[in-house]
């Protein structure tokens, strides 16, 4: 059983000490900026115990392993939603702090921690933060970060172009959404909470345990820390509509409260599709339908604003 400091022992250890791991995945669509994070670090005294630049994404668990292995305060990720999440599972219920730098296209994992998206911001952030422990999201048997989606956006993420991600940043998304919702057929989701079965026909299904989807806020109200996911359908069974939703939320972000929409609320989702579907669990396509989602409460430790709400 890993022996854990308090959050207040921790926090003065990173801020004493300065002992951190850097991994880049360069291949994002900043991570050419590393010799930018090294200067920012150097600036804001940090020791590190080594820098790990990641070429291949299959590399990465192996990356992280090795990080790891040195024992540090504090394990320094930069990258995308994709690369944050996979170093989530990693230091799930260990005795290191997670330090984001937001090195992606949506960055919506940093969005919810409230980490600026500079590079000067987010390390400014590990130097002068705090550490706090944040809710996972178990689906099936694997932990997430950020959203477990269904639908459109499976394929989108199988079909957006990384040039176009580098172009457009996060609009790459929903102009992908676009071209492929003409030929995509909508399907019929259930999702059993508390004994009552909810039953929606969306051509999109999101389950967001963070409180961005696409860069944007899903509502103000939502949040990384609640011990609660939010489910919500994009559109409906029409294409019209999503559509125009799609391009609402990408040409405004705008966004309401949780008690205003039309969300569902909870700390556990029983998933029944039909057709049975993929689901695509932060970016990682592997699961398929009926599935179990539910909250893990404090499940890891993040380096955060020192005005973040740890509940």
């Amino acid at each position: 059983m890993t022996i854990m400091r308090s959050k207040a022992e921790h926090t003065a250890a990173i801020r004493e000490h300065r002992k951190a791991a850097l991994v880049v995945n360069v291949r994002s669509r900043r991570g050419r900026r590393l010799p930018e994070v090294l200067q920012a670090l150097q600036a804001h005294g940090f020791r590190l115990t080594g820098v790990h630049p990641v070429r291949d994404p299959a590399l990465l668990a192996e990356t992280l392993d090795r990080a790891l292995s040195a024992a540090p305060d504090l394990l320094i990720v930069g990258g995308g939603d994709g690369t944050l999440s996979s170093s989530v599972k990693h230091v799930a219920g260990a005795d290191v702090a997670l330090g984001v730098l937001p090195l992606g296209t949506t960055n919506n994992f940093a969005r919810s921690l409230g980490v600026p998206l500079s590079v000067e911001g987010a390390v400014r952030v590990l130097a002068e933060g705090k550490v706090a422990d944040i809710d996972l999201g178990l689906c099936g048997d694997r932990a997430f970060a950020n959203l477990v989606s269904f639908g459109v956006s499976v394929e989108v993420a199988a079909t957006v172009r990384p040039w176009l991600k580098r172009l457009l940043g996060r609009a790459a998304y929903p102009l992908t959404a676009l071209t492929i919702l003409p030929g995509h057929r909508p399907f019929r989701a259930y999702l059993t909470v508390d004994g009552e079965r909810h039953e929606v026909l969306t051509h999109q299904l999101n389950i967001a345990n963070g409180a961005f989807h696409g860069g944007w806020r899903i509502a103000r109200d939502a949040g990384i820390d609640d011990r609660l996911f939010v489910a919500y359908q994009l559109g409906s069974g029409k294409r019209l509509r999503l559509v125009a939703e799609t391009l609402v939320r990408a040409a405004t972000g705008r966004w309401r409260s949780l008690a205003g929409g039309p969300f569902l609320v909870a700390s556990e989702i029983l998933l029944e599709t039909d057709p049975p579907m993929a689901a695509d669990v932060d970016g990682e396509v592997a699961l398929r339908t009926p599935l179990r989602i539910k909250v893990i409460p404090n499940g890891v430790r993040v380096m955060v604003p020192r005005d973040f709400v740890d509940s």
